[in-house]
């Protein structure tokens, strides 16, 4: 992480912490962790094709899949994220 690129803004409802990666960094990040004390984080995914993939492969085939079942499953394209929305294409 890049400190004089990184911020954090706090309002009464809400607070947003911006963070910067360092020059040799490269890539997405697929996760983040939270929370008030460090033995007690959350972990959070960004919305990626890959975690998206993971998250509907397990919601479809929650326990070790055949591969019939596998070879069923759908295919899914993220094709657009912003702030407001996301777009997915399932075929």
């Amino acid at each position: 992480l890049v400190s004089p690129e990184s911020s954090v803004s706090v309002s009464a409802h809400n607070a947003v912490v911006g963070l910067a990666k360092g020059p040799g960094s490269t890539g997405l990040w697929d996760k983040f962790s939270f929370g008030l004390d460090p033995s007690a984080l959350q972990e959070r995914l960004f919305v990626s094709e890959e975690n998206v993939d993971g998250f509907l492969g397990t919601a479809f085939c929650p326990s070790p899949c055949s591969q019939s079942a596998q070879e069923r499953q759908p295919l899914i394209e993220v094709l657009d994220v912003t702030e407001d929305r996301i777009q997915i294409r399932v075929e």
